[in-house]
Formats: structure tokens, sequence, C-alpha cells
């Protein structure tokens, strides 16, 4: 038997196992608890853009947080985004909620998200900022369980883990068994290794704090803008923690092409910020490994048997602890599918210049620096309703 390749299965099954026992570790911190109240204010930023799958339900998980001083603010592109009725029915629906909107012309950056927050940010009332996408489903304690471990010592930023829920199509399942299945491990271990990996789905921290370091601002044209501000807080010498209580993806009829779309804009990110981790990467899916055996001259069969239960021990332990058993069985089975289009991703990502999001199209250069192909012009005034 070949040694390197049995050192590099001993490496793969090494991880996956520690990401199981992180994602537990993470997930045992809900026993502590969450503070009663008497919690400084929380400005909310959603910044929004469409009517993604089950919007009314995700906002509407806003507006009955049971923290005590909280407000609401929604930034849209354009007077004529889609949700800003919806936006303004529960506005109207919750008069009791602090609730702000804000229309802008998106010229604040070539990151089309980060363009709406610095729009956003100009009319928070509090210091205490949570960024949380549009499709994105959080519990009722949501806000004030993150501000508690904000308040924990050292930490600077709080993120979240993300599971997929709402699936009613096969790209939609893949995208839940992929984030449940896969990333939540890697990102679990990733961070209690103290090399802060963040997703911007779900994030909290000072605005004073954040300020100092850069702000929006210096993020403003960056793809990977929640890598590299997790990032900017751990080089300040700040623990960047992990919420014990995931928020959930709702993508209920994602295509498979979405998927793909998806995942290519996000594995361009880390090709760019982190290359060298990027070459590795093939540890970590115990499939790819498996198919690479003949390279080492060792007989396939064997390492195909290892992937296969190797990856569906770690898939089903992460989906259960993070969500449960519902849907389990449904998703499984498509791990083949999901490996073997991530393979295509990790092959193309490095050759692709261009990503669209959010109908923009920018090209993506070293350290995920973006540049909008026909420059962007100086932006305009905030119309700001509330």
């Amino acid at each position: 038997m070949n040694s390197l390749y049995l050192m590099l299965i001993l490496i793969s099954t090494a991880w996956a196992i520690a990401g199981v026992l992180a994602v537990r570790r993470v997930r045992r911190r809900a026993r502590l608890g969450v503070l009663p109240g008497g919690l400084e204010g929380v400005s909310v930023l959603k910044p929004l853009c469409g009517r993604d799958d089950s919007l009314e339900s995700n906002l509407r998980g806003f507006f009955q947080q049971d923290h005590a001083e909280f407000q609401l603010v929604f930034g849209v592109r354009g007077a004529d985004d889609p949700s800003l009725e919806l936006v303004r029915a529960l506005r109207d629906e919750y008069p009791d909620v602090k609730c702000r909107v804000v229309i802008h012309d998106g010229r604040r950056g070539a990151n089309p998200k980060v363009a709406n927050l610095l729009a956003m940010v100009e009319v928070t009332k509090h210091d205490v900022l949570v960024v949380s996408d549009s499709n994105v489903k959080v519990p009722r304690d949501y806000v004030r369980r993150m501000q508690s471990e904000l308040m924990e010592p050292g930490v600077g930023l709080v993120s979240s883990l993300i599971v997929g829920c709402g699936e009613q199509s096969l790209g939609s399942t893949l995208e839940g068994l992929h984030l449940t299945g896969a990333v939540a491990p890697s990102i679990a271990l990733a961070t209690e290794l103290g090399h802060a990996a963040v997703i911007g789905k779900s994030m909290m921290f000072r605005r004073s704090v954040f300020q100092s370091l850069g702000g929006f601002e210096s993020v403003s044209h960056v793809l990977a803008e929640d890598y590299v501000i997790g990032r900017m807080f751990d080089a300040a010498g700040f623990r960047v923690a992990l919420s014990s209580e995931p928020v959930e993806n709702v993508t209920r009829r994602t295509s498979v092409t979405s998927f793909v779309k998806r995942q290519m804009r996000w594995t361009m990110m880390r090709v760019r910020m982190a290359p060298v981790a990027y070459v590795v990467e093939p540890l970590t899916v115990p499939t790819w490994l498996a198919l690479a055996a003949p390279l080492f001259g060792v007989h396939a069969v064997w390492p195909l048997v290892w992937a296969v239960a190797l990856t569906l021990g770690r898939d089903s332990s992460s989906w259960v602890m993070l969500r449960g058993r519902g849907g389990l069985l449904r998703a499984l089975p498509l791990f083949a599918l999901r490996d073997a289009l991530m393979l295509f991703v990790w092959f193309a990502a490095p050759m692709r210049k261009h990503v669209s999001w959010r109908d923009k199209r920018v090209r993506v250069s070293a350290g995920s620096r973006l540049y909008a192909s026909e420059g962007i012009e100086p932006a305009g005034e905030l119309l700001v309703e509330g």
C-alpha cells in the first residue's frame, strides 16, 4: 500500500471527524442560555434585492424579535425593487417596531451587498450592528442570543453556522446538503482553531470597533467581504465566535444551475483569498481523494468504500445536530452528485475572471478584489422612509 496515500487518507479522516466534533462543541453552548434582558440597543441591517424564497416569513421573524430595543433597517437599490411593497406592509403590521427603509442607487461600491450596507449604516441608531441576508430565517431570540455571545470576554464579532432548509427542488436539496453536511463542519473547525471563517449571512459586531478597523468602506470593492471582515477582527486581536444556534438559509426552488453558480462565486473567493489552502481542499472531500487512488497505484475499491462511509457519517451527523432528522434520507443519497458538481467547480473557478451578482458583472482579481467593467459613478442622495 502506498504510504503517502495512506497518510492522505488519515488526514482526510481526521479533518472530517474533527469537523463534526467542532459542530457538536458549538451546539453544546446552547445550554448556556440567553441573557434575559437589559441589553443595549441593536440595529439590524437587512440588504434586499428582489423577492427571495419565503421572503415574507423570513422578514416577519425579524419584526417578531424578543429583544427590548432593536431597530430594523432595510436597504434596496432603486424605488422599483419588488421587496419594497412587502417591507412597507410588514412595517404597517408591526407599528411598534422601529423600522427604516433606505433607497439608494447602489453606487457606493463594486460589491453590491456592501454598497447596500454603506447606504443603510448612515441611518442606524445603535452601535451594535447585525448584518443579516434576506434569505435567512431566524428564531425569536436570535438578536438577543447573538448579543449575549458578543458580550463574552475578547469577542469582537459573532457569526453563525448556516443550514439549508425548505428544499422543494433538486438544486435546493443539493444546497441544503452542502451547507449543512460539508460547509458547516469546515467553518466550525476553522473558527474553533482560531482561523476566522465568517459567513456574511449572519454577523454581529460593534460599529465603533469595526469603523476603527476600516469599516465597510474598506471592503466595498472586495467579493469576499465577510471573510475579510472576520480577518480584520482577528488581526486586531479580537476573537471571532460562532453562535450556538444556526440560522436557516431558505432556498425552496433553487435550480441545479443556480447552485453551481453560487458555489462558483464562493469558490472564486477562496482561490483568490487563500490559494495554498485551496490547493489542499481535495483532502477535505473524501470522494475526490478516493477517485485519485489510481494515481498513487492503489486499487480504487477500498478507498471508495472508505469515502462513502466517511461522507455519509459526516453529512448525517452534522445534519442531525444542526437541523434534526427531517429531510435527511431524501438529501443524503445526493452526496455523489454534489461532490461531482463541486469537483467541476473546483477545477473551473481558478480560470474564471468575472462574476455576475445582483445584476452586476464585475472582474475578480487577487484577494477577491472587484473591478467594475463600466466603472462606478459618484453616489447619489439617499431616500429614507421611517
